[in-house]
């Protein structure tokens, strides 16, 4: 079954939770991950599973950009691990003073990214055709325990 590219947009609560439904269980090395403040933008490239394919053992490589970005800052992830492999769990949005609020990203292990964001614009881009997974992602029924599906960005 052939799976079009998926091609989101972000930019209330809802979109949110569509583009992170797509993107959970998204892999990606921490060198793919920047910030220009000059352009207000926060990109990240990540082999993500790809859940609304039929056959559920496909990866494609996407692109995620959020705009609009005052300022990055992170908890337990690890600074110049540019190897470091991060699999991401969710995105969420809290409201400041709106349109303001964060994007937060939370990674598997405890890492969280929180991105101070004027307004919420998020896009994510499929830039690869499909490839098969290695593995499918499983999730432990435990909330303390962290299961691994054995995915690294080159699988």
């Amino acid at each position: 079954m052939m799976v079009s590219p998926l091609r989101l947009t972000a930019l209330d609560e809802q979109d949110l939770q569509a583009v992170s439904t797509a993107l959970q269980d998204a892999v990606a090395l921490l060198g793919d991950f920047a910030y220009s403040r000059r352009e207000r933008a926060f990109t990240m490239a990540f082999n993500r599973f790809c859940w609304e394919s039929g056959r559920r053992d496909r990866r494609v490589r996407c692109g995620v950009q959020i705009g609009q970005v005052t300022a990055a800052r992170s908890a337990n992830i690890r600074q110049g691990a540019e190897d470091a492999v991060v699999n991401l769990l969710s995105l969420r949005f809290e409201t400041g003073e709106m349109p303001s609020g964060q994007v937060i990203c939370t990674f598997s292990g405890g890492g969280e990214l929180r991105l101070d964001v004027e307004c919420l614009d998020v896009v994510m881009v499929d830039l690869s055709r499909p490839w098969r997974a290695s593995a499918r992602p499983e999730h432990a029924l435990d909330a303390d325990v962290d299961a691994a599906d054995g995915e690294t960005p080159d699988s």
